[in-house]
């Protein structure tokens, strides 16, 4: 293994650490002041999408490129997104809002809201695909976020409790939920194709295309 994957794994390592340590932290200080509800605590894509970081770092730590598969680069390439998704909708969205989204906590702000983000975006540009992926995986890509909506909006329903205030049927109604949703799902779209066209851009300029295909994306 040459030097520089050496210390990417290292970096990984200790990132991956630090998002577990910012979330472990996050819930054992709700669980000290006893407003943690588990349903709660794990329904915010924020938490979410720093659990997929923290298990795709260690993946990437742990796997040699020429290890990885189409269908790793598959679900990096999702992870990546979403992860970036969060930092940039908190940024635009929810700055301000942190006890709101219970991210209180100035240093498990920064992990889980700005370092994660930053960090797995720029590992999937230093080290990136192994493999050519075409235009409908930005598709499959989508189907996280819409099963978080819908998710989230029957569980809202029933317990009377949403994450962020985009998503608040109590405050907004379904019709301002859904227009913003709208938006929300046109500018996800925009990115996920983004992101399918730059890794694939990485792939060509590294002259490293590999071949491979899986049935879902083929």
């Amino acid at each position: 293994m040459r030097a520089r994957d050496i210390w990417l794994s290292m970096l990984r390592l200790g990132f991956a650490t630090a998002g577990v340590a910012a979330m472990t932290y996050q819930f054992a200080v709700l669980d000290e002041r006893g407003s943690l509800r588990l349903g709660n605590f794990f329904g915010f894509f924020t938490i979410q999408s720093n659990i997929f970081a923290v298990l795709l770092l260690m993946a990437a730590a742990m796997l040699r490129k020429p290890e990885r598969t189409v269908l790793f680069d598959l679900v990096r390439g999702g992870v990546t997104l979403y992860v970036t998704i969060t930092g940039v909708v908190f940024a635009l969205l929810l700055d301000g809002h942190q006890e709101a989204v219970q991210t209180a906590t100035p240093w498990v702000d920064v992990v889980v809201h700005r370092l994660m983000p930053i960090v797995v975006l720029a590992d999937w540009l230093i080290d990136g695909p192994r493999y050519r992926l075409p235009l409908r995986s930005a598709v499959w890509w989508l189907l996280y976020p819409a099963a978080w909506f819908t998710y989230t909006l029957l569980r809202g329903a029933s317990v009377h409790w949403y994450p962020y205030p985009f998503v608040d049927v109590s405050t907004l109604g379904y019709g301002g939920v859904f227009e913003r949703a709208g938006v929300l799902l046109v500018c996800f779209a925009l990115a996920a194709l983004a992101f399918v066209w730059v890794g694939n851009r990485l792939l060509q300029r590294r002259g490293n295309l590999a071949t491979g295909t899986l049935p879902c994306v083929s």
